[in-house]
């Protein structure tokens, strides 16, 4: 991607003569995508639209204003055109992919009932129920990104203290782990993964039916089919699952600090969008106990 990218600032630089600043703009937007792309060990002409929603999301999650999303956005589209006009990619995935507006919009997220329901979905009856029930379990108990849960490596879960570690390229933290998570991991554990691993090198937590570390394309289809199955209507991402974690762990008293801490949020100001879902039982409580409410 290195060599396409110089190639498409040459162009912008020479055919469309753009000024230094507006050029320095575009290097910094595609050399961050390109980055983001190697981290996560992804082919950028192989992308499809959900991939770019997703780091549309990852920039989000680390703190950048929608206006730097939508000029970020419109430098990796203008990217594609140009890799798509010279025969190199047979797909622009940043087509009909929409910029966030510059307000912050509420995040999609699911109820409690809901979120029962999902994860109610898959059953332990078999080395793949057994798997998508940790899994769903998981994401939704620790409110990591999906690159960071096909990122685990089976050493970085910790079951006697109930707790995971998420490392990332700068930090790491740890998440605790709730008990029927903890539950629903430890069958897949000692009872599944065991059995779909073919090779004993791999490391990954969560692995396909071949025994390889599962891809961000694999749990997207998971939760797919499970929502399908339990006949939700909205539309559930691994992001979803991350939202909803947050939203709940706030109504139930979580204070904003610890969410945050938890999520990997680099700002609090990308922890604060939560806040419009605290429910009026907080409300009445402030009310009751506040002495000038």
């Amino acid at each position: 991607m290195e060599k396409q990218i110089k190639s498409f600032l040459e162009f912008l630089k020479i055919e469309k003569k753009m000024s230094a600043n507006t050029l320095q703009s575009y290097e910094r937007d595609v050399l961050q995508f390109e980055r983001y792309l190697d981290a996560n060990k992804l082919n950028y002409a192989k992308l499809k639209q959900e991939d770019i929603k997703e780091y549309m999301e990852h920039l989000q999650d680390i703190g950048k204003k929608s206006s730097s999303i939508s000029r970020s956005l419109a430098s990796i589209r203008s990217f594609y055109q140009y890799e798509l006009r010279n025969k190199k990619i047979k797909n622009n995935p940043t087509e009909n992919v929409q910029a966030p507006k510059v307000e912050k919009h509420a995040p999609s997220i699911l109820s409690s009932q809901e979120i029962e329901l999902l994860l109610n979905q898959p059953k332990d009856i078999d080395l793949k129920g057994t798997r998508d029930k940790a899994m769903l379990e998981f994401a939704y108990a620790t409110g990591m990104r999906v690159t960071e849960i096909i990122s685990l490596n089976i050493d970085d879960v910790n079951l006697e203290n109930a707790t995971v570690v998420c490392k990332t390229a700068t930090k790491q933290r740890t998440i605790p782990l709730g008990s029927l998570s903890l539950k629903a991991l430890k069958e897949y554990i000692e009872e599944a993964r065991p059995v779909i691993v073919k090779n004993d090198s791999e490391k990954a937590l969560f692995v396909n039916v071949n025994g390889r570390r599962l891809t961000r394309q694999g749990f997207w289809k998971i939760i797919k089919y499970y929502k399908e199955q339990a006949h939700i209507t909205k539309d559930i991402t691994p992001h979803v699952l991350r939202h909803s974690f947050a939203t709940h762990l706030l109504q139930n008293g979580a204070d904003l600090k610890s969410i945050q801490t938890m999520l990997g949020h680099s700002d609090i100001s990308s922890t604060q969008i939560y806040m419009q879902f605290q429910d009026d039982s907080i409300k009445n409580i402030y009310r009751k106990a506040h002495p000038r409410a």
